[in-house]
């Protein structure tokens, strides 16, 4: 876990910076790249009676790793978006405490 849920970027842009993605915050978060999650939510964006294309905003479900990763990490998420000439992204952490958290039943605590 941390999960990753995108909105206004597709699927292809997604899937070209998936694997450099992952591979950067695994590095950072020091676990395996199999215990992320990347979630296009494919959401209709409304503005003015208009369909607008969506603004890209990420959000992260994660167990808190403190300030410092929890700007690194936003800091690689929006460079691998810049990369695929997305001007401006928005990134925002949601933390799940262990105890709230189960696998099967089990408490993460």
């Amino acid at each position: 876990m941390p999960h990753l849920f995108i909105r206004g970027v597709t699927v292809e842009q997604v899937k070209t910076i998936s694997r450099p993605l992952v591979e950067e915050l695994a590095d950072l978060c020091d676990c395996g790249t199999d215990n992320f999650t990347l979630e296009v939510v494919n959401s209709t964006f409304v503005f003015n009676n208009d369909e607008v294309p969506g603004y890209p905003f990420i959000e992260v479900k994660w167990f808190e790793r403190g300030q410092e990763v929890r700007d690194q990490f936003a800091k690689i998420v929006t460079k691998q978006v810049h990369s695929l000439d997305i001007p401006e992204v928005e990134v925002a952490f949601s933390t799940f405490k262990e105890s709230d958290y189960y696998f099967n039943g089990k408490s993460f605590n």
